[in-house]
């Protein structure tokens, strides 16, 4: 089957986003002195994760692959700037983010939370809470199978929490400091399950291939958007217009086909996610 990507009002958005781009680098202070924007600077730092196979994840080598990595070369690119990268883990990004060792931060979800203390680019993909579990367990089904199991919980994710507190299941959070390490406890018997984006788990799913499975749950849709210090709308923007046009000439597809393909998700549809403003 064909991918197909839906980009309605897409057009509308480019030119929106690059007027408000334009306008706001030429305007001193719009975006809180024109040295602290991104539209100044000519190499962007950015966090990626080094521990989530398919989306960030740091090789043997010491460089890092995965769509995460495409996605901020590519908006970098649009923007006429190069790219370089630091790991950036889940319970360290805001951190990085606040006292300005990167400028960009991909694998965010766009939450309330979040957005009191920063800004967002996107979101550039759309994707769904899952679980994954051991090749072998056909006993979770869907969200309300984890109750009373073993449930790997990472250090500032919130995926767990979104199980246990929003979805008011009673699994037992087992802290782990990464993604990598919840699947070395899973292949291990030391959790039953982990939770989060579908586009993490199908990236440790094709890692560790028959060992682990994808169950398909998709409940609560996640808005995945590039985490960004809020004293930059236009850079913001210029991030904005460049993740449009990820999707107009096709690179999210293929990226998206390249990096989750085979893992059981379902590429047929890419939707172009609708964005919600820099603040």
């Amino acid at each position: 089957m064909g991918v197909r990507v839906r980009v309605a009002g897409c057009r509308r958005a480019v030119a929106a986003v690059a007027a408000l781009a334009a306008g706001c680098a030429t305007l001193a202070g719009c975006a809180g002195g024109e040295e602290s924007s991104l539209l100044a600077k000519e190499t962007l730092v950015a966090g990626v994760r080094p521990d989530l196979p398919g989306l960030g994840l740091r090789r043997p080598d010491g460089g890092f692959e995965g769509l995460d990595v495409d996605v901020a070369r590519y908006v970098a690119g649009r923007m006429g700037k190069t790219v370089r990268f630091r790991p950036a883990l889940a319970g360290d990004r805001e951190r990085l983010l606040r006292e300005g060792r990167v400028d960009l931060v991909p694998t965010f979800w766009v939450e309330p939370e979040w957005k009191l203390r920063l800004a967002f680019a996107g979101p550039y993909y759309l994707s769904y809470q899952d679980i994954l579990v051991r090749s072998d367990e056909r006993g979770v089904r869907a969200v309300r199978d984890l109750r009373g199991r073993r449930l790997c919980a990472v250090e500032g994710s919130g995926a767990a929490e979104q199980v246990i507190e929003e979805r008011q299941v009673a699994a037992v959070p087992v802290p782990a400091r990464s993604y990598d390490e919840c699947a070395a406890m899973l292949a291990a018997g030391r959790v039953d399950a982990i939770t989060t984006n579908d586009t993490i788990l199908a990236g440790l799913q094709k890692r560790q291939g028959r060992g682990f499975r994808l169950v398909n749950a998709r409940f609560g849709e996640r808005r995945t958007g590039i985490g960004m210090r809020r004293d930059d709308p236009a850079g913001c923007e210029a991030v904005n217009k460049a993740i449009t046009e990820m999707y107009q000439d096709g690179t999210a597809a293929r990226l998206l086909a390249k990096w989750f393909g085979g893992s059981g998700m379902d590429l047929s549809v890419v939707e172009v996610p609708q964005f919600e403003g820099c603040e």
